[in-house]
């Protein structure tokens, strides 16, 4: 278990975050037309996975506005930005918002997905969502940066996932 807050008060996760250097967990997610989206379709990019509680917060979704800003200046670089939202109102979020730099994916029927990357929240008023984190994978599937945000209402450091892709 790893320890992050929320409003100041401990909340635990089902495992730990993937160590730097270790090969990433496989993974597949829902995207918003219901089609499944698995790493190995990225293999050979380098992936940002922002993952979050929810899109309905406004940290939450002030992160994806800022990942999708820096996605456009990324080369060989896919953000993938993933909660338990529904896929729809994960599509309706990025339709309003303009967000076209990055696949939006829901975790909703990937249990495994939260368990491997030890981001599911296992108590707190968020129990069952996904934490605030970063983790990033090389273009040979080893992850080189990751980051449990240690406050749920902060957004990550954006600077160094950037420093951790140059």
């Amino acid at each position: 278990m790893e320890t992050t807050a929320f409003k100041g008060t401990p909340v635990h996760t089902c495992g730990h975050l993937p160590h730097t250097g270790s090969q990433a967990p496989r993974f597949t997610l829902t995207r918003g037309d219901l089609t499944e989206l698995r790493s190995e379709e990225l293999k050979g990019r380098r992936i940002v996975l922002n993952i979050f509680p929810s899109l309905d917060t406004a940290v939450c979704a002030t992160s994806v506005r800022k990942f999708n800003q820096l996605a456009a200046s990324l080369d060989n670089t896919t953000v993938v930005a993933v909660s338990k939202d529904l896929p729809f109102a994960q599509s309706r979020f990025c339709t309003t918002e303009g967000i076209e730099n990055l696949i939006a994916a829901s975790a909703f029927r990937s249990p495994e997905f939260a368990r491997e990357y030890g981001v599911e929240m296992v108590n707190g008023p968020l129990a069952g969502l996904l934490a605030r984190a970063v983790v990033i994978i090389d273009g040979t599937g080893r992850i080189i940066y990751t980051e449990l945000v240690p406050e749920i209402t902060h957004e990550p450091n954006y600077e160094a996932a950037l420093k951790a892709l140059k």
